[in-house]
């Protein structure tokens, strides 16, 4: 018998020649026969073909590591069915993500269930069967990644690749104790991916640990000319957990459908990122709920459309009744309604954004409550509305996210959380997870008997970044924004300078340029925006930098210091005042 699938426990016992990869996939092979591939697999590969793979796999860092896909990404000479048979093709080429895997040495097992055309948040919408929770067979998986879940969590597999346009790498994590990894839009490639919501649209990564589904990120993660959805990203590290770091929590109660279990466990985990050190904050829920009812009830409904407009319109009946209600119902969309969602997204990240200037991160129950397999099936729609309250908004806001177990009901059935942040803080959010999901005592993995306790703790390194206050023409949608973005640098937060410093126009700068000076005088309370980057990419951009302005050390309202932009006093002898406007974008809006 195997140990545990868990990474450290796999390559600690490949290293030593306790364990070999082929008596790994002799032990899964073995799993599955004993207990059936349907309905969590759609295609296993067969045997003899995983063992010749093995043989001429890369010695990489996923070297002998199982893994599975769900069947909405294309692998090579396996069909791709997205649970629809009548929608089923054979692909001659890999999605990206797997290509990558492969190249790292991991060995794929197989094609798992998911609800038909990634449609769903629940597992119970294929023709394969309904894959049920580990813990309970009368109760739902969580989906549309339903498959993918539960192999990680029964001991299938170490890893699986979901998809997550709604929750769907987030909601199955919670129901089955595991890690979900929803990274930040265009982190990881999506060519090979039977679209959902295209513009949407991520691969998410289920494993046993934080630390696991970070391993899995490094090496999934790369810009891929190919999809047009993808996106450079910063080489950050997995940074230590320092105290004082910001969670947000909302205010007033949340909505648990009345789950009192769900309650107690989510109030327990924030308690337990108190305990590590976390400060917890208040902030308004309010335009992160609005923006998850937009999901279904917006423009990005036909999105589903477009990606099966062929067979819905030649075979509608071969589509799931549930999922053709929803994909049929876009019909009705008119480019007005998709202006209409578009700009009251934007109104709402525009209100989210003062919210985000108060946190770092954020925390939410993964979903409100779970239901049985029954219940589902009589009321479809409402029950799943009711499963995607704390996750729809999050791909809109393009927001990174990480599912993480918060223990068990007294029924037995596990409860998640999930730490939310911007995007590109997926290596913050591992950190920060793993730390959460050790804090509870005696918690296994998946639905193993082997404790969290026996696996390695993330790996961590000291930060190598700066962080550089901008107050005119570099802050976002300015004219020289670019020059951060050219540099891997990401927004931190927004926030406003300590009382002191005065604020100035200069005159006969191209593009228009403000001057900050420290004169002890002014008021402040100048809005500024917090930026971070690598300390190659600070060098290059302090040198772009022309006088009268410079670099300095600005202090902010908070009481804290951080690198920003400053202007030579002789500079502003002849310029306008503009402090009273609080900001340089406050200022050009008085123009």
């Amino acid at each position: 018998m195997i140990p545990s699938l868990d990474f450290a426990t796999l390559t600690t016992a490949y290293a030593t020649g306790t364990l070999t990869p082929e008596e790994v996939l002799s032990c899964i092979y073995n799993r599955i026969a004993v207990e059936g591939a349907r309905p969590v697999w759609i295609t296993v590969v067969p045997r003899a073909t995983a063992f010749a793979k093995l043989k001429v796999a890369p010695k990489g860092p996923l070297w002998g590591i199982p893994y599975a896909v769900k069947d909405n990404i294309d692998v090579a000479g396996l069909p791709t069915t997205c649970a629809c048979p009548d929608f089923a093709y054979t692909p001659n080429r890999s999605a990206t993500v797997v290509e990558r895997l492969e190249a790292a040495g991991a060995i794929l097992i197989g094609k798992t269930n998911l609800d038909q055309f990634a449609t769903g948040l629940v597992g119970t919408r294929s023709p394969y069967g309904i894959p049920s929770s580990v813990f309970d067979p009368d109760y739902i998986s969580g989906g549309s990644s339903s498959g993918s879940a539960v192999a990680v969590a029964s001991g299938h597999v170490s890893f699986s690749l979901g998809t997550d346009t709604a929750g769907s790498g987030r909601v199955p994590a919670a129901f089955n104790n595991i890690i979900g990894l929803k990274p930040t839009k265009g982190l990881i490639s999506t060519r090979g991916v039977v679209p959902a919501c295209r513009s949407q649209d991520t691969v998410s990564i289920f494993a046993l640990t934080s630390a696991d589904a970070a391993r899995v990120l490094d090496v999934a993660a790369a810009y891929d000319a190919g999809d047009i959805y993808a996106r450079r990203s910063p080489t950050y590290a997995c940074e230590p957990l320092t105290g004082g770091l910001r969670v947000g929590v909302p205010l007033g109660r949340l909505e648990f459908c009345g789950d009192s279990e769900t309650d107690r466990l989510y109030d327990l985990a924030v308690e337990r990122l108190r305990a590590l050190g976390c400060q917890i904050v208040p902030f308004d829920f309010e335009p992160f709920r609005e923006a998850a009812s937009l999901l279904y009830s917006g423009p990005w409904v036909a999105e589903r459309l477009a990606a099966t407009r062929d067979l819905a319109t030649t075979k509608p009946d071969a589509i799931h009744d549930v999922v053709r209600g929803i994909i049929i119902g876009a019909e009705t969309l008119t480019a007005i309604a998709a202006f209409e969602g578009f700009y009251r997204l934007a109104e709402l990240a525009r209100r989210a954004e003062a919210e985000w200037a108060k946190m770092d991160t954020l925390i939410l129950p993964t979903t409100p409550t779970t239901y049985k397999i029954s219940e589902v099936l009589a009321d479809p729609l409402q029950l799943n509305s009711n499963l995607g309250l704390y996750t729809n908004f999050v791909n809109l806001m393009d927001l990174s996210a990480l599912a993480v177990p918060a223990g068990f009901r007294q029924n037995g059935l596990p409860v998640g959380v999930t730490v939310i942040g911007r995007a590109f803080d997926d290596k913050r959010l591992a950190v920060l997870g793993d730390a959460l999901h050790r804090s509870l005592d005696g918690i296994g993995l998946g639905a193993t008997s082997v404790p969290l306790a026996s696996t390695p703790s993330i790996a961590t390194t000291p930060s190598k970044r700066i962080e550089v206050a901008v107050v005119g023409a570099h802050l976002t949608g300015q004219p020289l924004n670019s020059q951060l973005v050219e540099r891997s640098a990401r927004l931190v937060r927004t926030t406003r300078t300590a009382p002191g410093y005065s604020f100035y126009a200069l005159a006969n700068t191209n593009p228009p340029k403000p001057g900050l000076v420290n004169d002890g005088k002014g008021a402040g309370n100048i809005e500024v925006e917090i930026w971070e980057m690598e300390n190659e990419g600070f060098g290059s951009f302090v040198a772009l930098i022309p006088p009268p302005l410079g670099i300095g050390t600005l202090k902010l309202a908070d009481g804290t210091h951080v690198k920003g932009f400053l202007c030579e006093s002789h500079a502003v002898m002849d310029a306008e005042d503009i402090t009273r406007h609080g900001g340089w974008r406050a200022w050009l809006a008085s123009e």
